[in-house]
């Protein structure tokens, strides 16, 4: 593929070209036809002339003027020629220039100028003109030849005439060729400079490592044309910057994920085997390894879903379904956990309400909804699921009372492993994934999450 200074310089040369050849032809051909044009006006004024002087007498024609001693006529470097002839063929007379040659025979309209151009058995370029015409008649006795027409050709050469034409040619092409290096030289030169800017914007492209990614293109001295480019490479720099913080942050809280649990389970080890203990104080120990074991692989497992997403791997199969019947099912899960703290479950989503989507995916989405809402309510607080229809589909949403949260914090809790400071003490068991798992499903099932918090409700708004 070509760079684009070489289209650039191609397609500025090309233009060039082109337009010189049109400036060209209509220099040649203006030029031309003005000097053809003032070439035949002098044929024409010397055929009305010899027409003119033309005389008949009974058979005999004559010319008022001595056309043969006309110097042009006799002979030359660059003679002129004449013949007279009639309707039929037959030559009258001729010009001693022509000596046994004839001039070439073409169809006359009567009373015009017909003008040709050919080249003579002798190989002279000549302009002819040819004129129909009657003679004056000497006596007007001599009726009957009165009707007659007769036809006057001159030629003249035209060597000179087309010599100037070749030179004007030759002068167009020289000027043109010495313009098209000089456009090429000069081209070279604003190509090079009008592309400097991407020079300089490519060094700075280069000088940008992982390990420096806070640095910014800067747009000093660039054209307006490269601005959105300058914007765009900042803009994408941004993003870059952002999703290595984010894996560093990830990985920083994979890190400290895993080792909370690993730490625990340590501890109950360590413990457990200070001394000889009985049956139920090593299956107690047991027992709360496992519980760590499990919050460990729901984390991994909750993990894998988001990669699955962002691969594209996970399946969507759109069927009709009715949320508040789903919303029910996957309470179950989390009504004895509620119903010890007290916490009191309203599912007001009208029954008849059905949306097509993926059950499956719903099914993770209300899980995690509810599960957070039943981690994190008050005790003896409120959870109320509720719905509406909207222009673009349906809205639901999820409150829970005990809100703690601020409004700055409300922005975060879509983010993997965020966890507000007394989330993170009150319970210990959750890690941060859920809503980022619902906010990543939701989108895949093509609609929109967000979050509000107030002085005491919290509350997840799901746009389907």
């Amino acid at each position: 593929m070509w760079s684009l200074k070489s289209r650039l310089m191609y397609g500025m040369i090309g233009g060039i070209t082109v337009l010189l050849i049109g400036f060209d032809l209509i220099v040649y051909n203006t030029i031309s036809h003005a000097m053809f044009k003032q070439f035949d006006s002098s044929l024409q004024s010397a055929a009305n002339m010899m027409s003119a002087s033309v005389e008949q007498d009974n058979d005999k024609l004559g010319f008022e003027l001595e056309v043969e001693m006309m110097p042009e006529f006799t002979g030359g470097k660059r003679p002129a020629y004449y013949e007279l002839w009639r309707d039929d063929g037959t030559v009258i007379r001729k010009s001693p220039s022509l000596g046994s040659d004839d001039l070439v025979r073409f169809t006359v309209k009567d009373k015009s100028h017909t003008f040709k151009s050919f080249v003579m058995k002798n190989g002279r370029p000549v302009r002819v003109v040819a004129i129909n015409f009657q003679p004056k008649i000497e006596n007007d006795s001599n009726a009957a030849y009165k009707s007659q027409s007769f036809v006057l050709i001159i030629a003249r050469d035209t060597g000179k005439l087309l010599e100037q034409l070749r030179f004007l040619k030759y002068l167009l092409l020289s000027v043109s060729a010495g313009l098209l290096a000089l456009a090429y030289a000069v081209a070279r030169i604003v190509v090079k400079q009008g592309l400097s800017p991407l020079s300089a914007v490519a060094a700075q492209i280069n000088n940008i490592r992982e390990n420096n990614l806070k640095s910014r293109i800067t747009g000093e001295n660039l054209p307006d044309e490269i601005l959105p480019i300058q914007k765009q490479l900042n803009s994408l720099l941004e993003r870059l910057e952002a999703s290595f913080e984010r894996e560093r942050a990830f990985n920083a809280n994979v890190a400290h994920e895993l080792r909370t649990p690993l730490a625990g389970i340590r501890s109950i080890i360590d413990v457990t085997l200070t001394r000889n203990r009985n049956a139920a104080e090593y299956r107690s120990a047991l027992s709360e390894t496992l519980e760590i074991i499990n919050n460990m692989q729901a984390m991994i497992d909750k993990l894998r879903e988001l990669a699955k997403i962002e691969k594209g791997q996970l399946l969507v199969v759109a069927k009709l379904v009715k949320p508040a019947e789903l919303v029910n099912k996957c309470w179950r899960l989390f009504s004895d956990k509620a119903a010890a703290a007290e916490i009191v479950f309203e599912n007001l989503i009208d029954t008849n309400l059905v949306c097509k989507s993926d059950q499956a995916g719903l099914s993770i989405i209300f899980s995690n909804l509810l599960d957070n809402a039943a981690e994190y309510t008050n005790r003896s607080g409120k959870i109320l699921v509720t719905s509406r229809e909207i222009d673009s589909g349906i809205e639901m949403i999820f409150e829970n009372t005990g809100n703690q949260l601020t409004e700055q914090q409300t922005k975060a809790v879509f983010d993997c492993f965020w966890q507000g400071d007394i989330s993170r003490s009150s319970t210990g068991v959750h890690f941060g994934l859920g809503l980022a798992l619902v906010k990543q499903l939701v989108e895949l099932l093509g609609g929109n999450v967000r979050a509000e918090a107030s002085k005491d409700m919290f509350s997840i708004h799901i746009y389907l």
